[in-house]
């Protein structure tokens, strides 16, 4: 390709300047023939945000096409700004998850703050009020010289944006590998309450209507935002500062509240976040989902700093902006509200109907493209895969048994993974609102949406060891989480969002892992009836060619019908009985026992049966909901002696266990077998409960009594609640007063 004269402010079009925008050679000819001719810089620009992977889904598309996005209480899948769930009473739920990872490595606390904001808007882009927001983050090795600043502003971007906005965070997960080193991981989820009725999309419907720019001034942050999002990191990351967002969360209530105030009006037909690629996507795709054409002028644009041209007016990802398409009308009435909330409102354009995307600026035409095609003809590639090689099994005789039981499991319950999160959930506000029924540290957050004690219950969860060692079993076994996390609560499991976290898809092997994940997540959402309404994809999660454990983050939502129901993992009463549901722990292969106190990260993670797991569940939602347990807690990280140690911590009281002597102990205890559950029940119940699950084809035993100070298990080891509190609590605080000691 040889240089030529670009169409607006004398800039060649050169290889370089295409690499810069990253898009390939072959990619920026089917550009060139699309359009017939030479693009202008502004529209070079328009197109690199269009088609990288962070918008346009190249690589992944055709996996995605592959998931279950449908159910009988699915009102809006994925193709919007979130997806919709009808829960009933006329209300609906709104949630999505969404990746800011490679913006929060660079500036952290920016970065993740931004990435709340982002998700929270496309909540409320739907016409939903924000009830909930959760997190799952993952950082390199505790000991890595960036950990301990990256955990800290990342929390604190997080915690400064959503208490700030007023959205209480409710949930999320924190953990730790030397794989994340180089590419740590920040996905943001927000939940919101709608009138199912009531739902606003983004699809522009009518001709020569004005298109309405709202919210905050447009700045020179955030450009090549999504360009930067969809490469691999190298020795220049610092230089990538300029690309990251600057949020204002307060700008961003004044913006729910006027938007909330003019749905309520009958004045909005279309409304787009401004997210990835800006005041381009957003255009773009109102447009060409409604089969309309779109001009905008660009002197009408509200800019926060002189001199900005064009080709950084389309591609800035400032924050707290949206587009809409106005019923001209009230166009009045709406600017009338904007500004009482001290807001920006500007008629930057208009639709049309000859499907053409123009930009004027200064009386020229600096971008004159299809919009339709803009999308349709986006790069959609089939990339080469291989089968991932899954390592060996691991038999009882390949895994030794603790020398000091008792010391296992206070090294286990302190190790980086398995400590208390308190020390990142404290900085949050988990109560603003006063509908948190369910705080941080159970299976699932709970949150009152009725009067009338009805409750939604929200989580996120994926074990990134498990995908890495069998993608397949990995990506049903994310979903199963969720869904035991959402059960242990007594909530029905409705649907999910995902975010997909990996490393480079043009490597076959990461390809291939990315591609039997999806299958995994597919086959699970399929059996447990569980379809995916929403989600985001993170590829080129890598630096230096070094890629992240691959994380297919899956977020949860289920219902409670009535939150006095609401099971909670804490002991309740001295003498209850301790019930296993789904049998005794044998798998040990990538167990956090193998790692954390045998030092060894190997074998194949536990299968997953789909079956038995929707069996299990049902059994004890049911026994949930009728009132017959006093307890609940899934069986995950850690297995059996995890669980009962998160139960002993939570109350305050102790147990006794006996467990089977044809069982190999250390199995038992710290197998993560999956489809798994401790209840608890008042002893006269016991019997009949277990009788009821044998008649459901269930494995259920009594294996312990709620009862003392500590974990005393086979009348043998005893483990005092008081050192394990120390161990489990002390971790977090501890490694991050030495980073205060540090800096």
């Amino acid at each position: 390709m040889t240089a030529k004269p670009a169409y607006f402010n004398n800039v060649a079009i050169t290889d370089e300047l295409v690499a810069q925008h990253g898009l390939k050679p072959d990619e920026y000819d089917r550009f060139e023939k699309l359009i017939g001719r030479t693009p202008t810089l502004t529209e070079l620009g328009i197109v690199s945000a269009m088609w990288n992977e962070h918008c346009s889904y190249k690589s992944s598309k055709k996996w995605l096409k592959t998931l279950p996005i449908t159910g009988d209480r699915v009102i809006q899948g994925p193709g919007e700004n979130a997806g919709v769930i009808d829960i009933g009473d006329g209300q609906a739920i709104v949630f999505k998850m969404e990746s800011h990872n490679h913006p929060s490595f660079i500036e952290p606390y920016q970065g993740a703050g931004t990435g709340v904001g982002g998700i929270l808007r496309d909540v409320f882009t739907m016409g939903a009020r924000p009830i909930a927001a959760l997190n799952a983050l993952r950082f390199g090795a505790p000991d890595h010289p960036k950990t301990r600043h990256l955990v800290s502003g990342v929390v604190a971007g997080i915690g400064g944006y959503g208490n700030s906005f007023g959205v209480p965070t409710v949930g999320g997960e924190v953990n730790f590998h030397d794989r994340y080193n180089g590419n740590i991981l920040v996905n943001a989820m927000a939940v919101g309450l709608a009138d199912a009725d009531k739902i606003f999309y983004s699809e522009a419907k009518g001709v020569g209507l004005p298109v309405v720019y709202l919210g905050a001034k447009t700045g020179r942050d955030g450009i090549h935002g999504a360009t930067m999002a969809s490469a691999e990191f190298d020795d220049s990351i610092e230089e990538k500062r300029p690309t990251v967002q600057v949020g204002d969360p307060f700008t961003e209530k004044c913006l729910l509240e006027a938007c909330m105030e003019l749905m309520a009006s009958g004045a909005v037909i279309a409304i787009q976040d401004m997210g990835a690629a800006g005041l381009t996507c957003s255009a773009v795709e109102m447009g060409a989902k409604g089969g309309l054409g779109v001009e905008l002028n660009l002197n009408a644009v509200p800019c926060r700093e002189d001199g900005m041209t064009p080709y950084e007016m389309m591609l800035s990802e400032s924050q707290e902006r949206m587009l809409m398409v106005l019923r001209p009308e009230q166009e009045k009435e709406a600017e009338a509200i904007f500004h009482k909330w001290g807001l920006d409102f500007a008629i930057v354009g208009k639709t049309t109907d000859d499907l053409r995307f123009r930009c004027m600026w200064n009386d020229e035409e600096v971008a004159n493209l299809p919009i339709r095609e803009l999308g349709d003809e986006a790069p959609e590639y089939d990339r080469p895969w291989i089968e991932p090689t899954v390592p060996a099994a691991l038999s009882a005789d390949d895994i030794p048994a603790p020398n000091d039981l008792a010391e296992a499991v206070v090294k286990l319950m302190g190790s980086p993974d398995m400590a208390s999160r308190r020390w990142v959930w404290e900085q949050y506000d988990h109560l603003i609102q006063s509908n948190s029924a369910q705080v941080p540290g159970g299976d699932a957050a709970v949150v009152r949406v009725k009067d009338d004690g009805k409750a939604i219950a929200i989580c996120t969860d994926v074990t990134p060891r498990y995908v890495e060692a069998d993608p397949f079993e990995g990506g049903k076994q994310a979903v199963a989480e969720v869904w035991r996390n959402l059960t242990a609560v007594g909530a029905e499991p409705i649907a999910i969002t995902d975010n997909l976290n990996f490393g480079n898809p043009e490597k076959p092997e990461i390809m291939g892992t990315f591609v039997k994940a999806v299958q995994g997540i597919g086959e699970a959402c399929n059996a447990l009836s569980f379809p995916v309404v929403s989600g985001n994809v993170s590829l080129y999660n890598e630096t230096h060619g070094k890629g992240i454990l691959p994380t297919p983050a899956i977020g949860g939502v289920g219902l409670l019908p009535d939150v006095s129901r609401m099971a909670t993992l804490a002991f309740k009463n001295e003498g209850d009985a301790i019930i296993l549901i789904g049998g005794h722990g044998s798998h040990l292969g990538q167990s956090m026992y193998l790692r954390e106190v045998l030092g060894r990260e190997q074998g194949t993670p536990p299968p997953v049966d789909l079956e038995q797991e929707k069996t299990n569940g049902d059994f004890v939602r049911m026994k949930i909901q009728k009132g017959r347990t006093t307890a609940v807690h899934d069986i995950s990280d850690g297995g059996l002696v995890a669980a009962l140690a998160d139960m002993a911590l939570a109350s305050g009281t102790g147990c006794k266990i006996e467990l089977p002597r044809d069982v190999e102990t250390h199995a038992a205890l710290f197998g993560e077998d999956q489809a798994r559950y401790v209840l608890t029940c008042k002893p006269m119940d016991a019997h009949g409960l277990i009788g009821a699950a044998e008649d459901a084809g269930i494995s259920a035993s009594r294996i312990g009594t709620v009862t003392g100070s500590g974990l005393i298990v086979m009348g043998e080891a005893s483990i005092s609640l008081n050192k394990l509190r120390e161990a489990h609590e002390g971790w977090f605080p501890d490694y991050m007063s030495t980073a205060a000691e540090v800096a």
